[in-house]
């Protein structure tokens, strides 16, 4: 029996490339989403689709009873759902953090947490995280997204020493720049909420680099896919698979800058 794989947030960008990858290698493919509409050239390939609020505890439960009724368990669980909520620390509520951590963390460590038993029970899985370059770095007004990415890669990694002896492999991937919707997705609501205030100018200039980035051209979301694919198909796959514009270059320089240089790289650029 081919392998079956869950991949959340497949509707659009890196997820929906990783699930377009995974069929073409001929796993078999749930994708799930939200916008399940979305995902309807992915329904005519061969993938099972979903729409699933990853919020929903309800959503969730159904999801990992249904594949498991229906092929007996996830053998790769792929976390990409998430979003980046982006404003001045002061600017943003705290219900609004608290959702970001829900998307991004909490989300992402239930499922994780109802896929286990059965990958336990067979002695093998694979559990893909998707953190980013901002796991590992920081910039400005973007503080809540870079916690959660943060805390994603911490959560990973104690997670790998619980499950590594019982054959279950955990695998971070720390994508760069790639061309998705997240970018146009946080310049709004960033404006929205700093751009009046008294972050108003560091709001403009991070608004307009990260267009002015952007249309400098960015990593396909088919290369995040490629990185998975192979990961998953490891036989000892890396605990960390960074690729994509911008990724190793802005996470070496916060290794090797510090503190005090690091933040005057960025703080220069704006």
């Amino acid at each position: 029996m081919r392998s079956t794989v869950l991949v959340t947030g497949a509707s659009s960008g890196m997820g929906k490339a990783a699930a377009e990858k995974l069929l073409d290698e001929g796993y078999t493919v749930y994708a799930v989403a939200r916008r399940v509409e979305r995902m309807r050239d992915l329904a005519e390939r061969g993938a099972i689709t979903v729409a699933v609020d990853v919020t929903s505890d309800k959503d969730l439960v159904a999801l990992v009873e249904r594949i498991t009724e229906e092929r007996g368990g996830v053998d790769v669980l792929v976390n990409n759902a998430g979003f980046g909520l982006y404003g001045a620390v002061e600017d943003i509520t705290l219900d609004e953090a608290r959702y970001q951590f829900e998307v991004n963390l909490f989300a992402l460590a239930r499922l994780t947490q109802l896929v286990l038993p059965g990958m336990r029970e067979r002695k093998a899985g694979k559990i893909v995280n998707m953190s980013s370059m901002g796991g590992k770095i920081y910039t400005p007004l973007g503080a809540w997204y870079h916690a959660t990415k943060h805390a994603v890669e911490g959560w990973s990694d104690c997670l790998r020493l619980e499950v590594g002896p019982l054959g279950i492999d955990v695998i971070v991937i720390e994508p760069g720049l790639i061309d998705t919707e997240f970018g146009a997705a946080l310049m709004g609501p960033l404006l929205e909420r700093s751009a009046g205030g008294p972050y108003a100018t560091m709001a403009r200039k991070v608004a307009d680099g990260t267009k002015t980035m952007y249309a400098g051209g960015a990593t396909p979301p088919s290369v995040i896919a490629g990185v998975i694919a192979g990961a998953i198909s490891a036989r000892r796959p890396r605990t960390r698979y960074a690729a994509g514009k911008y990724a190793k270059m802005l996470m070496s320089m916060r290794r090797w800058l510090g503190d005090r240089l690091y933040d005057r790289s960025i703080m220069a650029r704006l």
